[in-house]
C-alpha cells in the first residue's frame, strides 16, 4: 500500500503543479463554460478567489512533490479537492469522473500519513481536553 500510496502522491503533485501553473501562466486554454458554471466562474475570477485557489494548488503541489510537509499539503488542497466534487456534481458533469480521480487520489496519498490526521477523529469534547493534551 505504501508503494500505491507515494505513486498517488506524485500524480496529485503533477496534478495541482500544473493546473496552479497554468492559473498564472495559462499555458491550457481553457474555455469559459455555459450557463451557471460560466457565471460561477466568472464572479471566482473577478474576485480574485481564484490567485488564492492557484496558489495553494500550487504549493501544494510542490510539497507533495517533494515529500515535505505532506500532511500540511494534504490538509490544504482537501477542500480544493472537495469543491471541484462540488463543483462538477452540481453545476458541469461532464468533468466528474476526473474529480473522483483526483479523489481516490487524495485518499490514497494520505493512507500513508494518516496518522497526522488521527486527532480530527477523537471523540472529546472540550470539558473533557486538558492542558496536557493542547
Amino acid at each position: 500500500m505504501k508503494i500505491a500510496s507515494t505513486i498517488a502522491r506524485y500524480l496529485l503533485a503533477i496534478i495541482f503543479l500544473v493546473f496552479g501553473l497554468n492559473g498564472f501562466l495559462h499555458f491550457i486554454p481553457m474555455p469559459m463554460p455555459p450557463g451557471v458554471a460560466g457565471q460561477f466562474f466568472t464572479a471566482l475570477a473577478v474576485s480574485h478567489y481564484f490567485a488564492v485557489v492557484f496558489l495553494l494548488e500550487f504549493v501544494g503541489g510542490l510539497l507533495l512533490l517533494t515529500g515535505r510537509y505532506v500532511p500540511l499539503a494534504l490538509a490544504a488542497i482537501a477542500p480544493i479537492v472537495v469543491n471541484i466534487v462540488c463543483y462538477h456534481v452540481f453545476m458541469d458533469p461532464a468533468g466528474l469522473p476526473m474529480a473522483l480521480i483526483v479523489s481516490v487520489l487524495w485518499l490514497l496519498a494520505a493512507v500513508n500519513v494518516r496518522s497526522a490526521f488521527a486527532g480530527l477523529f477523537l471523540k472529546s469534547t472540550s470539558s473533557t481536553v486538558s492542558a496536557k493534551t493542547i
